[in-house]
């Protein structure tokens, strides 16, 4: 797997707390990266034992947040161990839109910097294989709307793991050239109605994973806008839950993982 340049700091699982339910824990996890400081969320169920899957997940906008660590909470279930991925810094925690478009931004605007903290985030969530009944030959990332851009730019930086799904992400690329790199099977789950991912991007994406010869699939939702699995979306026309779209995409998930995970 490729290695990140970052300096990594992993804190401690230790002192667990629950969550809803009495067997799923969720619990902060410190580190750094070049000096800075990072904190993202483990979430898994403690009443299985048994190693399980593995999923780096990388939030909407908002970054790290109790809704994530709900959405982390619905996707682990007894099958998965996910570790929510903080790609701004443990410092900045938006408030609203304006600071998450901000933050968003400065992270898009600079895919090196993207590429070294998801990869840094993987790196750390393998580390906690020691303290937590993680199987880490069955690796996968998902992401929602900024998140699905960023284990996109994860696959193209030539990391290789069983599988990367984008949920209503960004598509676009700097470098359309760097998909030759990806040696990451690829699902993005994609609402026909988006307008912040417009059909010029979702064409010229699928260009590019043709170009690359990449393992790649894409669903596309009639009637579904931009944040589909999102419950607080409510921006009609633009970004909106469909709660239909959203049980049909995260089965697409985990189907697409189950295959990935069986090879």
């Amino acid at each position: 797997m490729k290695k990140t340049l970052s300096t990594l700091m992993i804190a401690s699982a230790a002192g667990m707390t629950g969550t809803a339910s009495a067997a799923m824990v969720s619990a902060p996890v410190a580190y750094e990266i070049a000096g800075q400081a990072y904190e993202g969320t483990l979430v898994y169920d403690d009443a299985v034992k048994d190693k399980r899957p593995g999923l780096l997940m990388v939030p909407n906008w908002m970054g790290v947040t109790e809704n994530a660590t709900k959405k982390a909470t619905q996707v682990a279930g007894s099958d998965y161990v996910v570790f929510v991925a903080d790609l701004y810094g443990k410092d900045i925690r938006p408030q609203n839109a304006d600071e998450a478009s901000k933050a968003a931004s400065t992270v898009r605007a600079d895919r090196a910097m993207m590429r070294e903290r998801v990869n840094a985030a993987l790196e750390v969530f393998i580390a906690q294989a020691d303290s937590v009944p993680l199987d880490t030959d069955n690796l996968a990332a998902i992401g929602f709307c900024f998140g699905g851009g960023a284990v996109l730019e994860l696959a193209r930086s030539g990391t290789e793991i069983k599988g990367v799904v984008s949920f209503h992400g960004n598509l676009d690329t700097p470098d359309p050239e760097d998909a030759k790199a990806m040696r990451t099977p690829v699902l993005v789950l994609h609402g026909a109605d988006d307008p912040y991912v417009p059909e010029e991007q979702v064409q010229a994406f699928q260009q590019e994973m043709r170009n690359a010869g990449v393992d790649w699939q894409m669903n596309i939702y009639g009637g579904a806008v931009h944040s589909f699995t999102d419950p607080t979306a409510n921006m009609p026309g633009k970004a909106e839950y469909n709660p239909v779209v959203a049980e049909r995409a995260f089965a697409a998930m985990r189907r697409f993982l189950a295959d990935s995970m069986a090879r």
